[in-house]
């Protein structure tokens, strides 16, 4: 079948928002209208193989996956959460690449968009990469602000001017100053600016806070026990909250405490 024939087989099955166009390296690539947490499309291979069809991402889920990561080896929870994706979906993991093979006579459409699902599950992952790194510095922040007998809470649920609640990490109350505190943390430099852009967002929609309630403040507190954060991180937060960091808890404790 020609790569023409193909996608037209292809699009017959699908919706009109997947794009299919014949690839450099023989089938044809579908571009899906579904995406990786950083905004990037997922992409399907189809390939014709053994009088039926290969459908792949090529690998690009799980080297999205360890582009998130400090550490270039995934966990064991991580391997079985994979795993466990591919077994409810009925996909094939070889060389590091999701695969779904279907019969001659099949239309691939139904599998493309199978396949692509699998991709955005896997690098859903990263969530769990994320949470790890944030977990393991929020204990570290506790049990400082313990030390330091500063009142706090974890995990606070706050409303934005929005209508949408927003977890802040810390809510700290001294005798002059409420203080809430968004904690950055990762182990990704790829994704360090996602992070910041979601905390730019909680930190406008809180806003309203310091204006009904003078003694609030919103402070962001960077983990920068490793080198991952840029200067636009920095300055696109200084305009938003008081920025502190984690290597300097002099002024952080400042900052709590009013002084």
């Amino acid at each position: 079948m020609s790569p023409n024939a193909l996608c037209s087989s292809i699009g017959d099955s699908l919706p009109s928002l997947f794009r299919c166009t014949p690839a450099a390296g023989g089938g044809v690539r579908v571009r899906t209208p579904l995406m990786y947490p950083d905004g990037g499309v997922v992409d399907v291979f189809v390939l014709e193989r053994e009088g039926g069809f290969t459908i792949t991402d090529h690998g690009e889920s799980l080297g999205w996956l360890r582009l998130q990561s400090a550490s270039s080896r995934r966990s064991p929870k991580q391997n079985m959460m994979i795993r466990d994706v591919c077994q409810t979906l009925g996909l094939q993991l070889e060389r590091g690449q999701l695969v779904l093979r279907v019969a001659a006579g099949a239309v691939p459409g139904e599998s493309v968009l199978r396949l692509a699902q699998g991709a955005v599950r896997l690098s859903d992952l990263w969530f769990t990469l994320r949470t790890r790194a944030v977990e393991s510095a929020s204990d570290e922040v506790h049990e400082w602000l313990g030390e330091r007998r500063i009142a706090h809470q974890r995990a606070v649920r706050k409303t934005g001017r929005s209508g949408r609640e927003w977890t802040v990490d810390f809510e700290t109350r001294a005798d002059r100053r409420t203080s809430i505190v968004f904690l950055l943390s990762t182990g990704s430099r790829s994704a360090a600016r996602r992070i910041t852009e979601h905390v730019v967002a909680g930190c406008v929609d809180l806003s309203h806070l310091r204006e009904t309630q003078p003694q609030t403040i919103l402070i962001t507190l960077f983990d920068d026990t490793q080198d991952l954060w840029r200067t636009e991180d920095f300055r696109l937060l200084e305009q938003q909250s008081e920025v502190a960091f984690w290597s300097s808890p002099e002024r952080f404790e400042r900052l709590l405490v009013a002084a």
